[in-house]
């Protein structure tokens, strides 16, 4: 191959990555091409090369997909965020299962029933999806800073670095995030206060945190700053409180030279330090610093597929691994006999108590530690066993250990969540090989406009 960098060539995108990039050949090399949609024709320029494939920067399309549609939002390609705005929502949906399927089948080892048009012995059901996919998420994180020409911005990191792009209406966000943020930017005009700058390490205000909870109405507003005190927080307040539903008005204390947004304390300016939300009958507390769900609308919709798959009467003793705040947990313990919720990050298990608390729950129990630790001891030391186990790891899946525990405990059902479905689809083929087959399994679009899927799936004893 004789190209070389920023040279231009022409590739079809025959399909697409993980993350959203469109893939084609071009004499027998694969190339990577951020924002073309697969069935393009497009003119490319070369950004990097390796051994068997590169990576390119979309200069014309040539040919236009019959999948490609026109973004809504004028900073997508620059922010990032939203890899497949440019694909047609029906389409997305289409690469998202087949995404999943795919890795089922050649990392899984799960039988390829779509290519051989016979009925599988496992089934794939259809995708959970959006009915409106805009404005469905309940939290926006906007870095603040100044723009070339002095003024003070709200807006995304460009992709890989730590540039803002200005933007204060992403369309995935809530509609009253545009107001907020032009509230606090006029604020800090007026009183002089400075945003956050990563190369000095000076200036106040570095992030915004907007949090909404959709079934209930009630809007967080939290700003982080390099410093213990917000001047004149009180006047900030004043204007926020005029917008309907404000119920939370915060600051964040982060003063470490880090990536890290939030810092470990904070303090009040207006309300409480959290609002509240529904999933479905399940209510919860949320704070700055709580993990929860971004779209609830879909969550719920997830969680219902997750406690179908359990096949739960009232009589079992359910176990939920990576139990965060207990969301999925307290779903579960609706109709289980029992449930335990394991979770390594204490402040989690503390939120997950009060949630349980606040539901008046008295079947669910947690634990901190590290599931592969506290199942075991449980299970040997108190002979707690378990009918379901269900397991919502992070990306990079279910640890050896862990996997080892749910074999050696021998649950009728395992339930596992996914946000991953290549960890999913290897931890799938671990536990297949140790005496669990696949039943069914569906994905969720908890993020539509992105390469993200979410996916359940529903293992049985053999």
């Amino acid at each position: 191959m004789d190209l070389k960098k920023n040279d231009l060539f022409t590739v079809k995108i025959a399909d697409m990555s993980d993350d959203g990039a469109g893939i084609g050949k071009n004499d027998g090399f694969t190339w990577f091409v951020k924002d073309a949609v697969t069935g393009d024709t497009v003119e490319a320029s070369v950004m990097k090369i390796k051994k068997s494939y590169g990576f390119a920067r979309l200069q014309k399309i040539l040919e236009p997909s019959p999948f490609r549609v026109s973004a809504r939002c004028p900073a997508a390609r620059r922010c990032g965020g939203c890899q497949l705005q440019e694909m047609d929502y029906k389409a997305q949906l289409k690469f998202k299962e087949d995404k999943v399927y795919n890795n089922l089948c050649r990392i899984g080892g799960l039988e390829d029933f779509r290519s051989s048009q016979k009925p599988g012995s496992w089934t794939m059901e259809p995708i959970i999806r959006m009915k409106d996919p805009w404005r469905y998420r309940n939290k926006a994180q906007f870095p603040i800073g100044k723009s070339k020409d002095g003024r003070i911005i709200a807006g995304f990191y460009a992709g890989r670095t730590h540039d803002i792009i200005e933007n204060d209406d992403c369309l995935l966000g809530a509609e009253e995030n545009k107001t907020i943020l032009k509230i606090i930017i006029g604020f800090m005009e007026v009183y002089g206060i400075e945003p956050y700058s990563e190369k000095s390490h000076t200036g106040l205000v570095r992030h915004v945190l907007i949090r909404k909870g959709f079934s209930t109405g009630e809007i967080m507003v939290c700003l982080v700053i390099n410093g213990e005190n917000l001047p004149y927080g009180e006047k900030l307040a004043a204007e926020l409180v005029k917008i309907p539903g404000m119920t939370s008005i915060c600051c964040n204390i982060n003063k470490e030279k880090t990536n890290v947004i939030l810092g470990g304390k904070g303090y009040s300016i207006y309300g409480p330090q959290f609002i509240t939300d529904h999933i479905g009958h399940i209510r919860y507390r949320i704070s700055p610093l709580s993990f929860y769900q971004v779209n609830p609308v879909q969550t719920k919709r997830l969680y219902e597929t997750a406690l179908e798959y359990a096949g739960l009467t009232g009589r079992e003793t359910v176990w939920d691994l990576y139990c965060g705040i207990g969301t999925i947990s307290l779903f579960l313990a609706q109709q289980a006999k029992k449930v335990y919720g394991v979770e390594i990050v204490p402040q989690a298990i503390k939120d997950a108590r009060r949630n349980a608390e606040l539901n008046r729950m008295e079947n669910v129990e947690f634990f901190v530690g590290k599931a592969e630790e506290v199942l075991p001891e449980k299970y040997e030391k108190e002979h707690i066993y378990a009918d379901v186990i269900v397991v919502d790891p992070p990306r990079k899946g279910c640890d050896a250990a862990c996997l080892d525990t749910i074999v050696k405990m021998a649950p009728e059902r395992v339930v596992y969540v996914s946000c991953d479905s290549a960890t999913l689809a290897r931890d799938v083929k671990y536990l297949g090989e140790r005496g669990y087959r696949v039943e069914k399994a569906r994905c969720c679009d908890m993020f539509p406009m992105t390469g993200h899927c979410e996916c359940v799936v529903k293992l049985v004893r053999k």
